[in-house]
């Protein structure tokens, strides 16, 4: 029997995170091939009902990971991440998702070894933890919330 390999998706940064990614790429730095990364604007601007679509398609683990505060292309947009991140971890809990599942960071541009680190963790803890097999129970939560608006 194969060792389980971890599904991770990441929600990253355009200015930062992704960047710090694309150099881990450039410098050659090897990390796991497990993660799928979403490129957007800002952290800020991802909303948690995307997290747990991606938990509902299939998704073992998220890594999340924006601009250093203070730091934000747009100003304030990690600082509403992380309140959003604070209040998305409630939700995990009450829906009886691992918070182990879900990896929240800072990576700068020049922080490629540091991206690489993340990754390799993240896969490691996810893999521990086994495939996430509750996606059901989320698909479901998330037709509710469509239909009953």
């Amino acid at each position: 029997m194969s060792e389980f390999e971890p599904k991770i998706v990441a929600f990253v940064c355009n200015w930062c995170t992704y960047a710090g990614a694309d150099l881990t790429g450039t410098s050659r730095i090897k990390y796991a091939t497990n993660v799928k990364i979403v490129r957007f604007p800002c952290t800020g601007r991802i909303d948690f009902m995307l997290l747990l679509k991606a938990f509902g398609e299939g998704a073992d683990g998220i890594i999340i990971s924006g601009c250093h505060p203070n730091d934000c292309h747009y100003t304030s947009g990690n600082f509403h991440a992380r309140r959003r991140w604070v209040m998305f971890r409630g939700l995990m809990n009450f829906m009886g998702i691992d918070t182990r599942r879900v990896q929240f960071s800072w990576v700068s541009a020049a922080e490629g070894a540091k991206w690489a680190e993340i990754v390799n963790t993240t896969v490691d803890e996810v893999r521990e933890l086994g495939p996430y097999t509750d996606y059901k129970k989320v698909a479901d939560y998330l037709e509710t919330e469509v239909t009953n608006g």
